[in-house]
């Protein structure tokens, strides 16, 4: 197992709690602050999948590596959006019954097992990929908890326990990391796996929350989210 990769998903974890915990231990927070963040990971995480991750997943497994990224991406819209389709990314404002926030802790769980993998297989490729790839993920993280946490409020659980929910996402961040280098399957399919849930996040997930608003402050962050990817691939390379 790489040492750094696990060190990565802890912190990437551990951003998924302290989403939680601004939504469950605070009355007031900036939205304008979340928008613009999650606008600024849709366009990283973008730039991401297609400039490095899926170009390394095909030239390593070729064309069946295209499939398995089109199955990692329909399994989360499976999974987030057919199976759980109450969920998004941002503070939930109405009341949910607590199947849909379980459902969607469920769906959500798959979805932070492959940032895991992810993290792991780009370290696998090169430390410089393994810490773009953490990058991107790390962008999301706070979002994410945030949203599982608000979920869980909305359906009457307490503070603890929608804080467990967030640290259950980031549990199996921690858990991808670990068992794609046991895991023969994750070790070989991984990258690609993780190319088509990066794209479903950033484009699927993310994209929608910000893109019916009007102004030029979320374009402009999604359009710097691409570029900052683009300036810290040349850095760190």
């Amino acid at each position: 197992m790489n040492g750094a990769a696990l060190a990565l998903a802890v912190v990437a974890a551990a951003a998924n709690v302290m989403g939680a915990a601004a939504v469950t231990w605070r009355r007031e927070w900036s939205a304008r602050a979340l928008e613009t963040m999650i606008a600024l990971a849709a366009g990283f995480m973008i730039a991401a999948s297609v400039t490095d991750i899926f170009p390394e997943a095909i030239a390593r497994g070729g064309t069946p590596a295209a499939l398995v990224a089109l199955l990692g991406y329909a399994l989360v819209h499976l999974t987030q959006h057919t199976l759980a389709p109450h969920f998004h990314f941002g503070e939930e404002t109405h009341e949910v019954s607590n199947v849909v926030s379980v459902s969607a802790l469920v769906g959500l769980l798959l979805h932070t097992f492959v940032d895991g993998v992810a993290i792991a297989s780009a370290f696998g490729v090169s430390s410089s990929l393994g810490l773009l790839v953490f990058l991107a993920i790390l962008l999301h993280k706070f979002p994410e908890g945030l949203a599982i946490s608000s979920l869980f409020l909305a359906a009457g659980a307490g503070r603890a326990r929608a804080l467990y929910a967030a640290g259950a996402l980031g549990a199996a961040t921690i858990a991808g990391v670990a068992l794609t280098s046991v895991v023969e399957l994750l070790a070989t399919w991984g990258l690609a796996l993780s190319a088509g849930v990066t794209l479903y996040v950033g484009a699927s997930n993310l994209v929608p929350e910000f893109q019916a608003k009007g102004g030029w402050r979320l374009p402009l962050a999604f359009f710097a989210g691409c570029g900052l990817y683009v300036g810290a691939r040349m850095l760190v390379r």
